[in-house]
């Protein structure tokens, strides 16, 4: 592959709702472009981006690709991202990376949640934009609807650059509404031809809405706008240039992905009217300097790149894939890397064509490439060199709420499955791995249950692991409402020395749910030595892991010792842990034990139409609405209280409630008494559990 200067260079997002044909729109430009020389099809699995089994197996895109093509010249670096939900780290990751978006929308669908919610990410990156309206061959596409639907959401900045001229129910051409021509498709050739004369009052109005916008780039042009005069082909395209990137103007196109229809067309729009790099900003800390630093992909500057993606593949290796913020990044050049500390050698440079490396030898400011086993480097770091160090800011990325539980299959496996986890971790930044230790589980997080079942499958199939996922168990606690006083007598008596421990213990509650308990002595007279204090608190320090009510820890007990017996031959430390002990549990049972539960403070935030079936959700899953609060865009935020075990499952139901409109975050918020009914069935639950592994689940 040729070395493009940033000039030449455009960075282009295909963003839009799962299966509304951006993997099938990227393998038609590299068709077009002669990257390769048949287009392979999603359902059969020979598309240049979805190269993983499992995307492969699936027919559809799990992970973010990058396809850089070739076009009059210049280098288009095609980033392709998956559309269902469970993915949006991916999205998220593309989206920093990118300087434009084309949002793909399936002409027979119309407007998806997928579309709404690529638009508000552009919007957040300010990102240009084009829409393009897919499947134009299938008989009930309608482009006009599209256009439609896309100006009573967004307003008058919809502009169709193209219409699509059909004959017999079928797409045979386009007008160019700029330069107001027909053009048919006769096998691969574009042939001109009139525009029909059912088309031209639709194209007057487009035309005099980009005439209206081009009229407003400059006072000069609304002048002559306002007097009649027309502009040439030449003004029309550079006002239209100036807005498309600032964004006041989003033009609308369409074509056929499987057919190559409006290809040609679309790949010149995006050079003519998409930025190049050099024409926006991005600007970094200079740790040595402490000022701003603004690298706006400035070639003559020092070099500085950013790890946008991370892919660790068993058969390829790891990549870093990367875009250059500012100077020329060459073969062999030392970058250090900010965020780890640490100076490496680059070794050789690629571009990723799928999962295809190719050497280049060096990338220009605003390409984007891919470094080939940079050891500690990690998604989201800076890098740069020693005697410039530039830090970056990184990207939100999106985090995960959905858990389950998971349990190797296989015993021996599980240090070869943390390894393939923490592998997967550090290309997809929104799979988490937690230790729950409390309550002898680890945790598997993601974006939702797909996201969950995508990484059992991998690693089965790419690591050859087997892990199986179940429910998780709340985090309950116990605790005491009441005060006891008990006593216990810990005698044994065999050949030689005996065992003797005899204490009297008073238990309350602390009054303090953050710690497990407090202990204090009272005892006159040294009727208990203070020798066997320590090792009465050993007792309770070990009893309160495993709670007598239903094996759950305890928090909030108050402990005193004021009373007890000893033998001045039998007596051991043993003895009185062992008396404390057995007193804990008596104690605990007789002073009304409770169970408590995780609460969870919870945001979600929804449009309108669907608060009231939340709200009446949120009540069947013992949840306390607190309130709610307006948003922008004729959303609410609802904030409720919810008990831990009611979260289960929220996220596929609260998708199916609002289609995949809704969004929710949670975090701990305290720990409140459970419901009598809760509390008998956990602790039946929990006694039968007990009772069938002793050594506790």
């Amino acid at each position: 592959m040729n070395i493009y200067t940033t000039d030449k260079i455009r960075n282009v997002v295909l963003l839009g709702h799962g299966g509304s044909g951006k993997t099938s729109l990227a393998e038609a430009f590299g068709y077009l472009s002669g990257i390769t020389s048949r287009m392979g099809k999603v359902d059969d699995g020979n598309t240049l981006s979805d190269y993983s089994k499992e995307e492969q197996k699936r027919h559809f895109s799990i992970s973010t690709s990058v396809i850089p093509i070739e076009w009059e010249g210049y280098k288009i670096n095609i980033i392709d991202t998956p559309g269902y939900f469970d993915f949006v780290g991916e999205v998220e990751e593309a989206v920093s990376a990118a300087g434009a978006a084309i949002i793909v929308v399936n002409g027979k669908s119309g407007i998806e949640v997928g579309t709404q919610k690529a638009w508000e990410l552009c919007e957040k990156y300010k990102l240009p934009r084009f829409i393009y309206v897919s499947n134009m061959d299938v008989d009930n596409a309608s482009f006009r609807q599209v256009v439609e639907d896309m100006t009573n959401l967004y307003g008058k900045k919809m502009a169709p650059f193209h219409l699509p001229i059909r004959e017999n129910e079928k797409f045979v051409g386009y007008i160019n509404v700029i330069t107001e021509s027909g053009n048919r498709w006769e096998g691969k050739e574009v042939v001109p031809c009139d525009v029909p004369d059912y088309s031209r009052a639709n194209l007057q109005i487009c035309r005099d809405t980009l005439m209206e916008a081009v009229a407003e780039t400059s006072e000069e042009f609304m002048e002559r706008y306002f007097g009649g005069e027309t502009f040439s082909e030449a003004e029309i395209r550079a006002a239209l240039r100036t807005n498309v990137c600032d964004g006041s103007i989003v033009p609308m196109t369409m074509g056929s992905n499987i057919l190559c229809q409006g290809m040609y067309t679309l790949l010149d729009d995006i050079i003519k009217y998409m930025p190049s790099p050099e024409n926006r900003e991005v600007a970094g800390i200079n740790l040595k300097t402490n000022e701003i630093y603004h690298a706006d992909y400035d070639f003559a500057k020092a070099k500085s790149a950013y790890i946008w993606k991370t892919i660790v593949d068993p058969f390829i290796g790891k990549y870093s894939l990367i875009k250059v913020n500012s100077g020329v990044l060459k073969t062999d050049d030392l970058l250090y890397n900010v965020d780890r500390d640490i100076e490496e050698k680059i070794g050789k440079i690629y571009v990723l064509q799928g999962n295809k490396p190719i050497e280049v030898s060096e990338l220009h400011a605003g390409d984007i490439g891919a470094l080939a086993k940079l050891t500690a480097a990690r998604t989201g770091n800076s890098l740069s060199t020693k005697a410039t160090t530039i830090k970056y800011g990184k990207f939100d990325i999106s985090t995960p709420y959905t858990y389950m539980r998971y349990k190797p299959k296989n015993k021996a496996d599980v240090d070869k499955i943390s390894q393939a986890l923490q592998k997967m971790t550090h290309e997809d930044l929104t799979i988490r791995v937690v230790n729950d230790a409390e309550n002898r589980q680890t945790l598997l997080y993601g974006m939702g249950d797909q996201h969950l079942d995508i990484v059992v499958s991998r690693l089965l199939n790419e690591y050859k692991v087997e892990i199986e996922l179940s429910r998780p168990k709340i985090a309950y606690k116990e605790t005491i409402k009441k005060q006891s006083d008990v006593e216990y007598k810990y005698k044994k008596q065999s050949g030689g020395h005996g065992q003797y421990g005899h204490v009297k213990m008073r238990f309350s509650p602390s009054g303090d749910l953050t710690k497990p308990y407090e202990f204090a002595t009272e005892v006159v007279g040294g009727a208990v030595p203070k020798n066997f204090f320590p090792a009465v608190e050993k007792g309770i320090q070990e009893s309160v892991g495993r709670g007598p009510l239903a094996a759950y820890p305890v928090v909030g007990v108050k402990a005193v010792l004021y009373d007890g017996s000893y033998h001045p031959v039998d007596s051991s430390e043993m003895a009185f842990k062992t008396a404390a002990i057995q007193a804990f549990k008596k104690g605990v049972m007789e002073a009304g034990p409770v169970l408590l539960e995780p609460i969870m403070s919870l945001k979600v935030t929804v449009p309108d139409a669907y608060t009231g079936d939340i709200m009446g959700d949120l009540n069947k899953r013992r949840g306390r609405v607190l309130g709610m609060n307006p948003m922008s865009g004729g959303r609410q935020i609802i904030e409720a209280d919810i008990p831990m075990s009611g979260l289960f499952g929220y996220c596929t139901d609260l998708r199916s409630m609002t289609g995949g409109r809704g969004d929710y975050s949670y975090e701990f918020a305290r720990y409140e008494q459970t419901p009598s009914d809760v509390q008998e069935k956990e602790v039946a639950a929990r006694a039968a559990k007990v009772a069938e592994n002793n050594a506790d689940d």
